[in-house]
């Protein structure tokens, strides 16, 4: 079992949050975020002193970490290999708090199958100034292309300004199928709602628009996990939420390390009850229609 060395050290300076309340954060929510997280290679934040010291991201697995944290390899572009982290229970996740991970952003594949994603992801970010209002029309927007394409999306307050809408995949297409439709659908409805999206990173092309940032599924890639800490003031959490209530959402940092255990607790299902039975394969006619809509 993982020891809680310097339980007392305060991780969220603003909250009052120390190591300790973290990792019972983690064991509040550990059945809901564990499916989520285990078995999938993990870039973790790593805040040792708090989120108002330096933070880092870390992903290769290295000696001296808690024994929850597991190695797999996992070959890189250049051809080499790396052992990146990933965990599988309770002690994995305990082995957060202990480690100063108040991140967990994990690949959209499984450890025993790095090459087929289980997912597809858009994160929906608001140029400055734009009211979260815009966020929740291009989540309801992303939602209506997705079921129109055979998937069952989800929403998620991402514990930042905006909302992930994310479809649980089979793992049957490969990475590069799955960034063509995730690149065609992004540059369709840009293409369709010019004045409100952009499927482009530039700044330029983000002034008064929602980027419909796409560019999260592809191979080594991560994304915040279901449930994680923020590594942000305030302790806010990435929030699985039904869609009957995004609209009375009024952020994406509507939750707190403080806050959603009591909404689990008091929820009578899990807001995401079915996600894992939702898993679709991604059509090769939805792929087709991506790439020519995508322009490749």
């Amino acid at each position: 079992m993982t020891d809680l060395s310097n339980p007392d050290r305060v991780y969220y300076p603003e909250a009052g949050i120390t190591k300790q309340a973290y990792a019972d954060y983690l064991a509040a929510v550990c059945e809901a975020m564990l499916p989520h997280v285990a078995r999938r290679p993990l870039s973790l934040v790593r805040c040792p002193g708090g989120v108002e010291q330096d933070c880092f991201f870390q992903k290769h697995h290295a000696k001296g970490m808690p024994d929850g944290f597991k190695p797999v390899t996992i070959a890189e572009k250049s051809g080499d290999t790396e052992p990146y982290v990933y965990l599988d229970d309770i002690e994995g996740l305990k082995s957060c708090a202990q480690f100063g991970a108040l991140e967990l952003h994990p690949w959209g594949a499984r450890i025993d199958d790095v090459e087929h994603p289980e997912r597809i992801i858009f994160d929906l970010d608001p140029d400055e100034g734009l009211d979260f209002a815009d966020v929740k029309a291009a989540a309801k927007d992303i939602k209506d292309l997705l079921e129109s394409a055979g998937l069952s999306p989800y929403a998620m307050l991402t514990g930042g300004k905006g909302v992930h809408v994310i479809a649980p995949l089979e793992p049957k297409a490969d990475w590069d199928g799955v960034k063509a439709f995730c690149r065609g659908l992004a540059k369709a409805l840009a293409a369709n709602q010019p004045d409100r999206y952009t499927a482009q990173m530039s700044k330029a092309r983000r002034k008064g628009r929602v980027f419909i940032d796409w560019l999260r599924n592809q191979r080594g890639q991560t994304s915040v996990a279901p449930y994680s800490a923020r590594a942000r003031k305030g302790a806010p959490t990435a929030t699985p939420i039904r869609w009957d209530e995004l609209a009375g959402a009024s952020s994406g940092a509507d939750y707190t390390v403080e806050s959603l255990p009591r909404r689990l607790a008091s929820l009578n299902a899990d807001p995401w009850a079915g996600y894992f039975d939702d898993a679709t394969p991604l059509s090769q006619g939805a792929i087709a229609w991506a790439r020519k809509a995508g322009g490749d």
